[in-house]
């Protein structure tokens, strides 16, 4: 069994057509971007919430809505094709997004990929599929998708991207192991990866990571 790739750009499912969420510069006077990708139950309101955390000058942030708030109906854990046809639809909307930010003339190389949770899991495996050199990625509360065992043979080479997962060490939902095997899948991909596991923290945001997230915007926007 080898690796699952992206799914084509006219992939047709059910994140298609869900509503967009702007906030920040517009596109065509921004000098970068940021996608972020909402969490199970959420919604790309709540997740343009965290950009107010963030001194967000030059940037434009863009958040997809999932149908049904849900990316994917079971674990990010579970067996690939359980989470089918969300997972291919929730990558498509992101590869669709990058292509929208690019068209506006915001190159991959200043577009950061933030998720919280099944988001996170969700940019984070895009970013592994679609390895090349962004802006930054960072995984809040995330790993890469699949069972344990899964194969990881990911074409590509992140090329240097700064990555950042952060995450409890007990969170109920994200094994602290998967995020540390994520870690090391993504360094092998030729990210710059940091990943902090914070003690006895809930499923949540901390100012660390909001703080290691301004350092990646702020290196894309110095003399701009």
């Amino acid at each position: 069994m080898s690796t699952p790739h992206q799914p084509p750009a006219d992939f047709a499912g059910p994140h298609q057509g869900q509503p967009v969420l702007t906030a920040g510069e517009p596109l065509d006077r921004a000098h970068a971007a940021m996608i972020l990708i909402h969490g199970r139950g959420a919604s790309a309101e709540d997740i343009l919430t965290l950009a107010g955390e963030f001194d967000g000058t030059g940037f434009a942030f863009l958040a997809p809505q999932a149908a049904g708030h849900t990316w994917y109906p079971n674990s990010f854990l579970a067996p690939i094709p359980s989470n089918e046809p969300g997972l291919s639809s929730g990558l498509a909307a992101i590869a669709a997004l990058l292509e929208r930010v690019g068209g506006a003339g915001i190159a991959p190389e200043r577009t950061i990929l933030l998720g919280f949770s099944q988001g996170a899991c969700l940019a984070l495996e895009f970013a592994a599929r679609n390895a090349r050199r962004y802006g930054g990625v960072a995984g809040l509360s995330g790993g890469l998708i699949g069972p344990d065992g899964a194969p990881r043979d990911y074409p590509g080479s992140l090329d240097g991207t700064p990555v950042f997962l952060g995450c409890s060490d007990v969170d109920p939902h994200i094994p602290a192991a998967r995020v540390r095997e994520s870690a090391a899948i993504l360094r092998r991909l030729g990210g710059e990866v940091t990943d902090r596991l914070y003690p006895g923290m809930g499923h949540t945001v901390n100012r660390d990571e909001i703080a290691a997230v301004q350092g990646l915007m702020e290196a894309l926007v110095v003399g701009a």
